[in-house]
């Protein structure tokens, strides 16, 4: 099980590792991260407590549209308790059952545009607890579906720590509509060094034969920094562990690679040219920083900003 350990230094110049804890009560958690959830999961918020109706029989704790689109289910728990697995999978069958419903809901939080980008192909599901059995992890990875485990730890000073655990990328749906089956995204999980990194299966069709080399070295770069998901869209490419942290588009009558990469502009050295604050500016894809690659020069430039991005993810 991964572990985050938290230091302070005291008054003797010494490290001393902070005592993590849960909370008292589990509607704490869900009220805190639901109040941050699009910055903390890149998760945009639908409802709180929505009702799945007397077939189905329950509430959901959260639901929302993530970053690419992606019906999500969040639940939570305050402890370490395995029943949230099969719990977020129940509800996940709601969800198949429930477009109409959900697109709805989508369109009046969110607005036309964002229902009608809904991605059917791969709902997913969040579980956020204090702790996950051996089990949840084995089944993570045997499930069809898309899931994401974290563990988080609440500590003194108002500090949340959120660690993805374990995640699973899932196997698209046959019976998403057929505007979203147009996508043709696939998702491979992909994590170093145990598995080769390289393109996701599924991107061939988005890189331009003259940006395919310069792309390998960018994906090795992008796979570097341990377990990443990426995700081959209609659009564009995302690298993502618990949100988006870069999106790779295509310029081919330029030949050149745009990344988008999720940094503060504030906190890195803009060149004019090669790299540009996106803020308030509309594009495809996710993220506030934009780099201009088109060369490999141009790739060990963007390394560093690159490596920002990831530790901070």
């Amino acid at each position: 099980m991964a572990e985050l350990m938290l230091f302070r230094r005291d008054t003797n110049g010494q490290d001393v590792e902070l005592p993590g804890s849960t909370v008292a009560l589990e509607v704490e958690l869900q009220r805190r991260v639901e109040a941050g959830l699009e910055q903390m999961l890149g998760i945009r918020f639908l409802a709180s407590e929505y009702p799945t109706g007397p077939w189905h029989r329950g509430r959901i704790d959260t639901l929302g549209l993530d970053e690419n689109g992606a019906p999500v289910v969040i639940e939570f728990k305050k402890g370490s308790d395995s029943g949230v697995l099969s719990q977020a999978v129940s509800y996940l069958s709601w969800l198949d059952s429930a477009h109409h419903e959900f697109e709805a809901l989508v369109r009046r939080v969110l607005g036309t545009e964002a229902a009608e980008s809904i991605d059917w192909r791969r709902p997913r599901m969040v579980c956020i607890a204090a702790g996950f059995s051996h089990h949840d992890r084995v089944a993570v990875q045997r499930l069809p579906e898309r899931i994401d485990l974290v563990r988080y730890r609440v500590f003194d000073g108002g500090l949340l720590s959120l660690l993805l655990v374990d995640s699973s990328p899932g196997s698209p749906n046959p019976l998403a509509p057929r505007r979203h089956r147009e996508r043709d995204a696939a998702v491979v999980s992909v994590s170093a060094p145990t598995v080769p990194a390289g393109p996701a299966p599924g991107s061939a069709g988005l890189v331009p034969e003259c940006l395919r080399d310069l792309y390998a070295e960018l994906d090795d770069a992008l796979t570097a920094w341990g377990e990443v998901e990426v995700a081959a869209l209609r659009h564009y490419i995302a690298y993502r562990r618990l949100v988006n942290v870069a999106s790779v588009l295509f310029r081919p009558r330029h030949e050149v690679i745009l990344v988008y990469l999720r940094l503060d502009p504030g906190s890195v050295v803009l060149e004019e040219g090669f790299s540009r604050d996106m803020r308030g500016i509309g594009h495809l894809g996710t993220g506030d920083v934009e780099v201009r690659l088109a060369s490999a020069d141009d790739l060990d430039r963007a390394t560093p900003l690159i490596r920002k991005a990831f530790e901070a993810a």
